[in-house]
């Protein structure tokens, strides 16, 4: 698909690119707030780099308009300097979308130096995120970086190359590897957001027992299953394996890290308190008791509770049979999820881990069809039921954009546009009398942007194949191809611009041919009349 001229920028500019749409938005529109759609938490590694490109795959959970990253030194020993930074969309391996690519900018220039324990925050990206998809963050480091700070258990290829290369659309010949470096967060602006919850835990929140590149960690799991309600909700993985409660180690403590890795995440509102406890249990030799454990607890939900942010709590799944497995462990186990599972513990709820992967017939051990076969790591199936176990209900109930049932005419030829067949069929402008084929359920997603539920099937009108393909009314839930722009022209009507591709919405050959959002300019074609 060829790069289009900038459509008009009273409300918001577009450039299309491919099968991302980059926006600009005007001074005078109130931009959505930052809610996080991908999160790593940092830890030191003994890892350099110098004159190197890397480039980094990262799974979204929600979409958005425009999106940001965070880099972080905040283990390095000196200064380090990020040049060239790149997001797109990425096709597969270590390829992008050359299309989709765009610059990163900090402050509006192309590099910047992180000092020692610090971070940085880049300028806002007209670019936008799908939903659970695949996004490419490509940097270049020109000079040596001494310890590079790392997620130590990424369980996705990443890549380094050789040389200034992280514009290209695919890296020649690079080296692999399963962790993440200096890279925390990719943010979104998302006007549908709820916010975000974090998932603080240990190695069974990052994912240990998951397939490589699978992204079927427990917080993806949950991810998916919120868009499939249509819930948009942020969910940022902040697992370390052999992370605890108590004491630094696998990185910071739970209890250490907590200000950095929950309360400061853009648009956090809950966090989901997992499995950080049993390292603490498995590890001390008996010594660490489960008061121990309650009392840094509640010390985490009362420093929640201070920032607004509601603390879920969950109990410990079992680990009888693994090889730090001791009696004295097991009754801290009990004892902590007694507390958790108590009226009077000020968790704001409960994700009983437990009760989802035990067997029945001996409940202090695993479910051995949900575990990897060291009794102490839940398998892929395992991984689901914790996702199945949150309640949705522990988010409250997301409150739909305001709607109203509209038709619309189209200029091309006076007739009113259809789902035709009952939605099997692409929009086309070919009616004289509004019928429920003709009903849409017009949703306000806020900024002048808008989704379409045709009544012919309720599904929503997507401008199909990144809008390459006619509208049709075949999407369950509302992306970036199901939502449009509404634009007020000067007569009265109306025309429809696509975000996908900044492209208005076209009664193609006079109305003859179904609706298709191709067009850089409002004519005869792209005006309807809102009914």
């Amino acid at each position: 698909m060829s790069t289009r001229k900038l459509a008009s920028a009273a409300i918001v500019a577009a450039l299309a690119i491919g099968g991302l749409a980059i926006h600009l938005t005007s001074a005078a529109a109130a931009a959505p707030a930052w809610t996080g759609t991908w999160a790593a938490s940092p830890q030191s590694s003994g890892t350099t780099f110098n004159q190197q490109t890397i480039r980094q795959i990262v799974r979204t959970s929600i979409g958005g308009t425009a999106a940001r990253i965070r880099l972080s030194n905040a283990f390095g020993n000196q200064p380090v300097t990020i040049a060239n930074v790149h997001l797109a969309r990425r096709t597969s391996g270590s390829s992008i979308d050359a299309a989709s690519d765009r610059a990163v900018t900090f402050g509006g220039a192309a590099q910047t130096t992180i000092p020692v324990g610090g971070s940085v925050t880049s300028d806002q990206v007209a670019f936008t995120v799908d939903a659970l998809a695949d996004v490419a963050v490509s940097f270049y480091l020109p000079s040596n970086t001494g310890n590079a700070t790392v997620h130590d258990f990424g369980n996705q290829t990443n890549y380094v190359a050789a040389g200034n290369v992280a514009g290209n659309a695919t890296l020649s010949g690079p080296q692999t590897r399963s962790n993440y470096f200096f890279l925390t967060n990719l943010d979104v602006q998302n006007a549908a957001s709820e916010g975000a919850v974090v998932a603080l835990g240990a190695s069974i929140t990052d994912g240990v027992g998951s397939g490589g590149n699978a992204n079927r960690r427990w917080p993806n799991d949950l991810a998916v299953r919120l868009n499939q309600a249509g819930r948009t909700i942020g969910v940022l993985n902040q697992g370390i394996s052999g992370n605890r409660l108590l004491g630094d180690g696998a990185g910071q403590s739970a209890a250490n890290r907590f200000d950095r890795d929950v309360l400061s995440q853009p648009g956090v509102k809950w966090v989901i308190f997992s499995d950080d406890p049993i390292n603490d249990l498995g590890n001390s030799a008996g010594s660490v008791t489960g008061d121990q454990l309650i009392n840094a607890t509640r010390q985490l939900i009362t420093r929640a509770h201070a920032a607004g942010v509601k603390f879920l709590c969950s109990t410990l799944t079992p680990f009888q049979g693994a090889g730090y497995w001791t009696q004295a462990g097991e009754n801290g186990r009990q004892a902590f999820n007694t507390f958790v599972r108590s009226a009077g513990s000020g968790c704001d709820g409960v994700v009983d881990q437990d009760t989802a992967t035990h067997d029945p017939a001996r409940p202090t051990w695993f479910l051995a069809s949900l575990e990897t076969g060291d009794h102490l790591h839940p398998n892929e199936a395992g991984l689901q039921a914790i996702a199945n176990a949150v309640d949705f209900s522990l988010f409250g109930t997301s409150t739909p954009p305001a709607t109203r049932v509209v038709s619309f005419r189209a200029h091309a030829n006076g007739r009113l546009v259809t789902a035709e067949n009952a939605g099997a069929a692409p929009l086309i402008a070919n009616r004289t009398a509004v019928g429920p084929w003709e009903q849409f359920d017009m949703a306000d997603l806020g900024g002048g942007r808008i989704s379409l539920r045709a009544h012919a099937n309720n599904q929503y009108v997507s401008a199909n194949n990144a809008g390459a393909s006619p509208l049709i009314a075949g999407a369950v839930s509302v992306g970036s191809w199901e939502t449009f722009d509404l634009i007020h022209n000067p007569d009265g009507s109306v025309a429809l611009r696509a975000t996908v591709n900044a492209k208005y919405v076209c009664a193609e050959n006079a109305g003859a041919a179904a609706l298709i959002a191709n067009r850089t300019a409002i004519g005869a074609w792209e005006s309807f009349d809102l009914l």
